[in-house]
């Protein structure tokens, strides 16, 4: 499946943003998606998962409460609402598909990627 994201931006503390990641290929309500990003000199970290079943979704601690992971099978598409955004917050956010439930929070478990959109929160 191959991935596209959009919807990253520059935002002021306290600002909202709502990514999207479109696939193309077959088979997208099978994927278990997720979001990842990374900051400038950091790792790629977990950010939120969702599976092809209703409720199956997770976070990472620092953005549970504030982002809303949901998808659309029917458009083929994955949504990020981030909502309450920090600084903390600034990265590249990457969407991705084809992880491990068990694995589900690590990034080499995913196989396929989309190119990355930026996330720029101002204090």
């Amino acid at each position: 499946v191959q991935l596209q994201a959009s919807g990253g931006g520059l935002v002021q503390d306290g600002g909202s943003l709502r990514l999207s990641c479109t696939a193309s290929g077959r088979n997208f309500n099978t994927y278990l998606m997720a979001w990842f990003r990374q900051a400038p000199g950091k790792e790629r970290q977990f950010v939120a998962s969702i599976g092809w079943a209703p409720g199956t979704t997770e976070y990472a601690d620092s953005v549970k409460g504030r982002f809303t992971i949901s998808r659309d099978n029917a458009k083929a598409t994955m949504y990020l609402q981030m909502n309450n955004l920090k600084s903390g917050d600034t990265a590249v956010h990457y969407c991705a598909a084809g992880g491990s439930f068990f694995r589900r929070r690590e990034d080499t478990a995913f196989s396929s990627w989309g190119q990355g959109t930026q996330v720029t929160v101002s204090s």
